[in-house]
């Protein structure tokens, strides 16, 4: 008999595999009767469509034997095999709680009725508790084919549902890509044929509903017609979507193999399945009800850790990257909630799990978590003040919640109350905030000193280290190489060890699959052009390198520049954002701004133009702290004439559209309402992927999102999104011998001797004084000041800055102690503050005072998509050089100043001239700091080897230009004079900014 290629092949191939096939005629007639032992497949028994009772969503002949089996006197007394009243009753009630309660809640809890506490579901039992394990051996898991749901015989049946003791909780719509249908016919047939207001459809009813092919399965937990939002439930493959070609069967059979066997199907049910309400923050009603089913990548994370952390128990390091809008705070809940008692040799693991978090809705989403299984009074506790840690402890606590600000200070007092205990410490967005300092303190307070110490210098060392007794999950986006090299698994590879996340959702697959939207999609750089007079007599002399820069300071943040700019922003938002109705008419915009004074000049500007185009909406302005703003003191709350904790519910009402920032909601914010973002702030690497992701969240009616970036080029947030897209990878480990080397050199300038050290050292660690203290430094910084030269001091305090970098983050991962990187750690945590930076002359004063605008414009350039490399990105490990040095002003009189920054930004003569001069000041500095060979240059070598790399890396920057940049190419390989300057213009552009401290 030849293969059967379609749907209804696809469908028996699901059903056999969960229930196994019928051995004889007679298994025919009992199916649907008895276990599915007696036929094999994986726990699963075949139920019967004329089994379903239309009228109140049940399969009657497995609840019923459920019943029978686990509660034998309840089901005699329901009358469960007749239809009698006392059945209906008790139909109707089961139903009237289904209905009320969810069937997840109902299957869990089970119902009260009558005199009646009824168990509908036995869930995983505890080991060694033999009722339990037999209670949970008769759960009944059905699967049934073409289930007619509705009592109107016309319609359409389901392929697929599956029952729990005769409870729905999933659906099934099955297409086969061979017969030419995929996963979104089944989407639209749900849509589409699947009326929500039929009793299997309706919310809470089922736990999920799935739309399967053969290549790809995705889901919705809430069916409402066309507005049904379904997302994609795939491994992944390539760090993208999809799945992995499958050796032993279709792609997609892990649904039915793995995710939904009896076992993994318990799990879910009583860890991740839960019905969310939001409420309104003024009324407290309740404004909507979310009912959620974890992801794959959710699962298959949370799986994996528990799975380790139980074979491997405490004292381990888990890096995950999971991209930004991938559900991070459900991962952490969902985790941190089933840490609390999971076990090893029978004993429980972690006595606390501590979540270091800055994000309230995540404290809000682990007490949403827990009230599900537990008492969250008993169970979570939120440490803000002082002694609250060790309250909790001691108070029973599981889960304890800080800041990654509070926590080092409240662990300070802890002190050594708690030795023994073994810790579950999960970071969300770790970026360094577990090295040095914070690192330091939380170790001391937790670490048990009769483990190892007495002296107070090895205790300090100690302390240092990542704890023994501690397991950490640092959950990021975007790790940076501290990160990797703190918490990611080392693998060797060419004779270099590396370090890569425990566990990936990438920004690809994230991307790919939906889950949130490609942020660089529709970039558009806008170009300013302007020129500049000269409004004094005389000529004088300024340094040309801060003038330049005093003066584009000057010009971006010229009130009229500003408002042109103001104008763009609103006129862009009213006519291509509302106008087109994005996100259903409800999208928002950020501007973000370089600073508060910038903030609060965008939001009068705006606010003003939206009153001029009698517009109906309105800005908020976000800023930290009180600012003198027009001679008079602002902040935020008096701007916006309302309190500042009120921003992130205000703007998602009306009239508001617009939030303008100054480093605030920049990072860790998540509203899937913002559309558009308007950057004029210079933006790279992990800043630049947190401000733009600020855009990416999903929402059912978000089908795109929109920059305009007045500061940035596409080449530089193309450098800074290229690191994170796919996984991140740690190229090398930090080489502790720098360390040496740098203490070497800061010996040998003998601003302090090693008898300095030693004393501080001694009476720091006893307690003396800080007038004890005083004396020994000032005689240092008197050596310091009096005995170095200018160079030497910035080469002095650099390499003291970096030591005590690398230091504190080297230490908390080598395998060893040094004394004496220790001690000399100590000093110049002392010492660098004490130490005067070197006198340098403002060579600029006065130059704003002696130019004027004469001209400002903008030019909006082609909406671009920029493209990510599809690899996995490597990043250098922690540098551990100095940088420090003093570069030489470059005297010019003020009408040359002017001459070369008006060249620079609107006066050479060439075709486009305005495309020329971004070109040398914007791209191709951007594409030369992106050379790997030219960055391990500024990061290694010295200036004259950097400049020979410098000028390779523009050569093959000019040459991938070509084509495009004909007249400049033709310029740049034929005029030497051109060339020279344009390799000397951008060796100063970058050289600088790789050697500040």
């Amino acid at each position: 008999m030849p293969t059967d290629t379609t749907e209804k092949g696809l469908e028996t191939l699901i059903v056999e595999a969960m229930a196994g096939k019928p051995a004889t005629s007679q298994a025919q007639t009992d199916i649907g009767r008895e276990p599915c032992a007696l036929y094999g497949g994986t726990g699963w028994i075949l139920g019967r469509w004329q089994d379903y009772n239309r009228e109140y969503s049940v399969d009657l002949v497995q609840l019923t034997a459920f019943l029978k089996s686990t509660q034998p006197e309840l089901a005699e007394s329901l009358d469960l095999g007749n239809s009698s009243p006392t059945r209906q009753k008790f139909l109707f009630r089961l139903q009237g709680e289904i209905t009320k309660r969810g069937v997840i809640d109902v299957l869990r809890k089970g119902i009260k009725h009558g005199p009646h506490n009824i168990d509908l579901f036995y869930g995983t039992p505890t080991p060694g508790n033999t009722k339990a394990e037999v209670n949970n051996a008769l759960n009944r898991f059905s699967v049934t084919r073409q289930l007619r749901y509705s009592r109107d015989e016309t319609k359409l049946a389901l392929d697929l549902a599956l029952f729990i003791n005769g409870l729905p909780i999933a659906t099934f719509e099955l297409k086969n890509s061979l017969t030419k249908q995929t996963v979104e016919d089944a989407v639209e047939q749900y849509k589409r044929d699947r009326d929500a207001k039929e009793l299997i459809f309706q919310f809470g009813r089922c736990m999920v509903h799935f739309a399967v092919d053969d290549q790809e399965v995705k889901f919705c937990t809430q069916l409402s017609g066309k507005s049904s939002w379904f997302l994609p439930f795939n491994q992944g493959y390539n760090d993208g979507a999809g799945n992995p070609p499958n050796p032993n069967g279709i792609k997609t059979d892990y649904l039915w193999k793995r995710i939904l066997t009896p076992k993994s199907l318990t799990n879910i049910l009583e860890n991740y399945a839960q019905v969310v309400e939001y409420k309104n923050a003024k009324t407290k009603k309740i404004e909507k009800v979310v009912q959620i089913f974890p992801r794959y990548h959710q699962l298959d994370v949370v799986r994996k850790l528990l799975a380790h952390a139980g074979q491997h128990g405490a004292g381990n390091r888990y890096l995950i990257q999971h991209s930004a809008g991938s559900g991070k705070s459900n991962s952490i809940a969902w985790l941190a909630h089933q840490l609390i008692g999971l076990k090893k040799d029978d004993k429980e693991i972690f006595d606390s799990i501590i979540v270091i978090t800055d994000r309230r809705v995540l404290d809000k989403q682990i007490r949403d978590t827990i009230r599900q299984f537990a008492q969250v009074s008993s169970t979570v506790g939120h440490a803000d003040h002082s002694g609250d840690l060790r309250k909790f402890i001691e108070g029973g606590k599981k889960i304890i919640i800080s800041t990654v600000q509070k926590f080092p200070f409240i662990l300070d007092e802890i002190g050594t109350d708690h030795r023994g205990r073994k810790f579950a410490i999960i970071i969300d967005e770790a970026h360094s905030s577990q090295g040095g300092r914070t690192s330091a303190a939380m170790n001391e307070a937790l670490f048990d000193p009769e483990d190892t110490i007495n002296d107070a210098l090895e205790k300090r060392m100690e302390a240092r280290k990542m704890l023994p007794n501690a397991s950490y999950f640092a959950f990021t986006a975007t790790p940076k190489n501290k990160t990797l090299e703190l918490f990611g698994e080392p693998y060797q590879e060419d004779e270099q060890v590396k370090h890569r996340p425990f566990h990936t959702y990438s920004m690809k697959q994230a991307i790919q699959e939906e889950f949130i939207l490609d942020v660089l999609s529709y970039y558009t750089p806008v170009n300013s052009y302007y020129k500049l007079i000269k409004t004094v007599e005389n000529d004088p002399e300024f340094d040309t390198k801060q003038a330049k820069k005093k003066l584009r300071k000057y010009v971006e943040g010229h009130n009229y520049a500003i408002q042109l700019k103001a104008e763009i922003m609103v006129d862009h938002f009213q006519e291509q954002v509302i106008a087109l109705k994005k996100i259903g008419g409800q999208a928002r915009a950020m501007v973000v701004t370089d600073g508060v004074e910038r903030a609060i000049q965008y939001y009068y500007a705006i606010h003003d133009y939206l009153i001029e185009r009698k517009s109906q909406y309105q800005a908020i302005v976000a800023f930290s702290g009180e600012r003198k703003y027009g001679g008079v003191k602002v902040t935020e709350a008096l701007i916006n004439d309302f309190p500042s904790n009120k921003i992130e519910e205000k703007i998602k009402e009306d009239p508001y559209r617009f939030l303008i920032c100054a480093d605030k909601f920049q990072t860790g914010y998540d509203e899937p309402l913002l559309h558009t973002m308007y950057v004029d702030k210079v933006l790279s690497d992990i800043k630049a992927v947190q401000t733009l992701s600020r855009l990416n969240r999903a929402h059912p009616q978000k089908h795109d999102v929109f920059v305009l970036d007045f500061m940035n080029t596409t080449d530089t947030i193309q450098a800074a999104f290229s690191n994170y897209y796919r996984t991140t990878i740690l190229s090398d480990e930090t080489d502790p011998n720098k360390l040496h080397d740098l203490k070497a050199d800061l010996d040998n300038y003998q601003v302090y001797a090693p008898k300095d050290i030693e004393q501080l050292v001694e009476l720091y660690l006893n307690g003396s004084d800080r007038d004890k203290l005083d004396p020994i430094l000032d005689v240092c910084v008197a050596v310091y000041k009096e005995q170095l030269d200018e160079d030497g001091q910035v080469d002095f305090k650099g390499k003291a800055k970096a030591f005590n970098r690398t230091y504190g983050f080297l230490a908390s991962i080598l395998p060893y102690t040094d004394a004496e990187w220790e001690k000399l750690s100590i000093f110049l945590n002392f010492l660098v503050p004490k130490l005067p930076a070197p006198i340098e002359e403002d060579l600029s004063k006065g130059i704003l005072e002696a130019i004027d605008m004469d001209s400002y414009r903008v030019e909006k350039q082609a909406v671009v998509k920029i493209q990510l490399p599809d690899s996995d990105a490597e990043i250098e490990p922690v540098p551990a050089s100095s940088g420090g040095f003093k570069s030489e002003p470059e005297l010019d009189r003020l009408s040359n100043i002017i001459k070369s920054f008006n060249d620079q930004f609107g006066g050479i003569h060439w075709t486009d001239s305005d495309r020329i001069i971004h070109l040398i000041t914007e791209e191709l500095p951007a594409a030369v700091l992106a050379d790997t060979a030219y960055q391990n240059a500024r990061k290694n070598s010295d200036k004259q080897n950097a400049r020979i790399e410098l000028d390779k890396a523009a050569q093959r920057a000019a040459i991938a230009r070509m084509s495009i940049e004909t007249e400049f190419f033709k310029q740049f390989s034929d005029n030497e004079s051109f060339r020279r300057a344009v390799l000397d213009t951008l060796f100063s552009l970058t050289w600088d900014d790789s050697k500040k401290e």
